[in-house]
């Protein structure tokens, strides 16, 4: 038979090996898959992507070359000769380099006579067939050969009037395609190329890029394309094996992880397990400390709606009795309340100038009856000094009453309860004194604690939720503050809530 700590290191190494396995078969199987498809993807994704840019740059080209005609048209139909407006359109279109308007008989109109060797490169784009089939098509047309674009407009008398330009190559490079392309997010370099395979424009260097994959454009820019290269180091392929190395390393530190995961999951299920304990023992206690008041006020009730009490002083004992009982309900939920909405990070305070004495007497009020009926003798001192506060008043209000219930709960023979509040080194100090069990002082730190109780003997029988301190500490530091405690077995035990004065 394997000893069981021989049982748990066989387990721990087949933790260790089957998932390594596990992982390292799946992990080739997916890389392999991964290399077949990933470079028909990239295509994919590469002309998707080519083709949007395409489309965006003849869009904006298309929207330029409109506003310039828009312009040229709004001129031609000014009054008198129309020459000074259409050299005014002209200077303030940097995308036009020659401009010529053409009658319908095929005559010159604007500029006076054709510039340099302009003649043999427009005159036949502008004879009498070419100007019918332009009125026919009645759009712009662009010839691919030159990229001589050709318009149809109005004069103002309404005669149709042809408009042959020529795109400036600086500033189509310049306004359109680096202002279209240059802001485009993709490791791909992108160029445009003329009908003889020129680099018009690219967003970087070719050098020894790899190409992808070209896009033609369309009537725009014809006989144009958008190519995609591929930087050296970043195709699919080379991606892969680099996924590779990575995927052998990792694998390395999985198998480390996994073995530090096993020593932490084994600390965490202690830690879960004492976890549960102390949640546990914390719904017991709630359910008890609720099932108490809850019996007392069930008990006073039936018996007032009985009849059974017929002095009238007894009666008003018994609704005292109810009300205080109420009150202490109302605590014990508002601190399983307070504890959930602080444990989501949800609590907040609301900080008020509020006057300490009605505070600590209010509070301590609502403890009259138990005091009373357990025999404790109270002393209350308060300074009679002592300035307005800002403080969350029902938030230290429940600080306070828990403070007063332990003392309480934990009281022994000497029932004695003391509570003062002073100014001491700028603070504002409320404490809570008793002559009841005393805390031993390695536990002093860990009472603060949520779930936490004393573990002596002597406090098992008294119930309690474990989050009453809690509470208190979290308040006490929410207004910049602090709780301490002063305790000794046996000889009780001394809680301060100490809270600044000029906290705003």
């Amino acid at each position: 038979m394997w000893s069981p700590s021989a049982r748990f290191s066989a387990l721990a190494l087949l933790a260790i090996v089957a998932p390594a396995t596990i992982v390292a078969v799946l992990g080739y199987v997916s890389i392999r898959q991964w290399e077949v498809s990933s470079e028909l993807l990239y295509r994919e994704q590469a002309r998707d992507m080519a083709a949007m840019a395409a489309e965006k740059v003849e869009m904006t080209l298309r929207r330029a070359e409109d506003d310039f005609l828009d312009r040229l048209q709004a001129a031609l139909r000014t009054e008198g000769s129309p020459g000074r407006a259409v050299d005014a359109v002209l200077a303030g279109s940097p995308l036009i380099r020659r401009l010529y308007l053409v009658g319908p008989r095929g005559e010159l109109l604007y500029p006076r006579a054709w510039k340099e060797s302009d003649a043999a490169l427009f005159g036949p784009l502008v004879s009498e067939p070419a100007l019918r089939k332009v009125e026919r098509s009645g759009k712009r047309v662009v010839i691919a050969e030159n990229q001589i674009c050709l318009a149809r407009l109005t004069e103002r008398g309404g005669e149709p009037i042809v408009v042959a330009f020529l795109r400036d190559g600086d500033t189509l490079r310049r306004e359109i395609l680096e202002t279209t392309l240059g802001a485009l997010e993709s490791p791909t370099i992108i160029a445009v190329l003329d009908r003889e395979g020129r680099t018009v424009y690219s967003r970087a260097p070719i050098g020894d890029a790899q190409r992808v994959l070209s896009v033609q454009f369309r009537d725009t820019l014809p006989d144009w394309r958008l190519v995609v290269y591929q930087t050296p180091g970043a195709s699919p392929r080379q991606a892969v094996q680099r996924q590779v190395m990575f995927f052998t390393g990792a694998l390395g530190v999985l198998v480390a992880v996994i073995v530090a995961g096993i020593v932490t999951t084994w600390r965490l299920m202690r830690r879960e397990t004492e976890m549960a304990r102390l949640k546990s023992d914390f719904v017991a206690n709630v359910s008890h400390d609720l099932k108490t008041p809850l019996s007392v006020i069930r008990m006073f009730g039936e018996t007032l709606e009985m009849g059974r009490v017929t002095d009238e002083g007894r009666r008003q004992e018994y609704y005292r009795v109810i009300t205080r009982e109420g009150e202490r309900l109302t605590r014990l939920i508002d601190n399983v309340l307070d504890f959930s909405r602080i444990e989501g990070g949800r609590q907040t305070y609301r900080m008020t100038p509020t006057s300490v004495e009605p505070l600590v007497r209010g509070t301590l009020e609502t403890f009259a009856y138990p005091l009373a009926q357990q025999g404790f003798k109270v002393e209350v001192s308060v300074a009679p000094d002592l300035p307005e506060v800002a403080m969350d008043a029902d938030a230290v209000g429940q600080a306070l009453a828990n403070l007063i219930d332990n003392a309480i709960k934990y009281s022994a023979d000497d029932r004695a309860l003391t509570v003062d509040a002073r100014v001491v080194d700028g603070q504002l100090v409320i404490a809570v004194t008793d002559r009841g069990l005393g805390i031993a002082p390695e536990e002093q730190a860990k009472i603060f604690e949520k779930f936490y109780r004393v573990g002596r003997s002597d406090t098992q029988g008294r119930r309690g939720s474990g989050v009453g301190l809690a509470l208190v500490r979290h308040i006490a530091e929410a207004h910049g503050g602090d709780v301490t405690v002063e305790s000794a077995p046996g000889e009780g035990s001394r809680f301060s809530l100490r809270l600044p004065l000029g906290r705003s």
